[in-house]
């Protein structure tokens, strides 16, 4: 047992995030952090070639998810990329790799997918909370019968009255009315 009875291992402390994480954590379009993805594996997997190292920000496809999403540009620049005009330049001395970087961006595409899914699952529960009116005509009708009930129990019960003709047939009496 651990300290003031708590088991170890159960309590965590938050880990400071580092620029690129509190960057990536901003960004909440999967497909910005998808795009992000692509070009970083790219300079991982060709940290040599230099048209990786290079990204058009007029371009229309990218122009999408990096500048009008916010802080996916933010993203690019806190990993090592400059901006010089209409591109997104990365550095020759400045190496990306998948251990950091790619992982950093796959926890946060992970984050962020739990994130939709819990606001997804809390709509769904307001629009349950939204009753149909039909239901709540019903409801209130039943609790209105149930209070008539209530306040004019039925004190006697029915009798069975035999009609005489040798089959032994009943026909159903109701009780006589109290109201």
């Amino acid at each position: 047992m651990g300290y003031a009875g708590y088991a170890p291992g159960t309590h965590k402390v938050a880990e400071k995030l580092t620029p690129v994480q509190a960057a990536l954590a901003k960004v909440k379009s999967d497909a910005s952090l998808e795009t992000i993805n692509k070009l970083v594996r790219n300079v991982a997997q060709n940290p040599a070639e230099e048209k990786f190292r290079k990204v058009r920000l007029t371009n229309e496809k990218i122009a999408a998810v990096l500048v009008q999403v916010e802080g996916a540009k933010q993203v690019m620049l806190e990993m090592g990329w400059v901006e010089e005009g209409e591109f997104l330049v990365l550095p020759a001395r400045v190496q990306l790799s998948f251990n950091k970087e790619v992982r950093d961006i796959e926890e946060a595409k992970t984050k962020l997918k739990k994130e939709q899914e819990q606001a997804m699952l809390l709509g769904a529960c307001k629009k349950q909370r939204q009753e149909d009116p039909e239901m709540k005509r019903l409801r209130e009708q039943m609790e209105a019968d149930r209070k008539e009930r209530a306040a004019n129990p039925i004190t006697t019960g029915a009798k069975a009255q035999n009609l005489g003709n040798g089959a032994n047939v009943v026909q159903f009496q109701p009780p006589p009315s109290s109201g």
